[in-house]
């Protein structure tokens, strides 16, 4: 038999085992339905966490560190004023 051949009966042969299924005795109560829709929404909710936190993590090895931040080339920033300490005349501004 040659593929094209099997490829042509694939269909056929999966439609005609479907119609042969033997019969199910069980009985699904309407709260079936939601109870499994709830898992299914819960599992993608689970692995959307799941992704979101893994890529935190991975977006965290390759941030600089927060701590000690890359100055950028130029003057210093100006330093403020020193406060008059107590006991300390204030600075007369002539």
């Amino acid at each position: 038999m040659n593929k094209t051949n099997a490829r042509s009966l694939a269909p056929i042969l999966l439609v005609s085992l479907a119609m042969v299924a033997p019969e199910a005795w069980a009985y699904l109560d309407p709260s079936t339905g939601s109870m499994i829709l709830s898992a299914i929404v819960g599992v993608f909710a689970t692995a959307a966490l799941a992704i979101k936190t893994f890529w935190y993590k991975l977006k965290g090895l390759f941030r600089r560190d927060a701590g000690n931040p890359v100055q950028p080339p130029g003057p210093p920033p100006a330093q403020p004023a020193r406060a008059a300490e107590a006991g300390e005349p204030p600075a007369s501004r002539d």
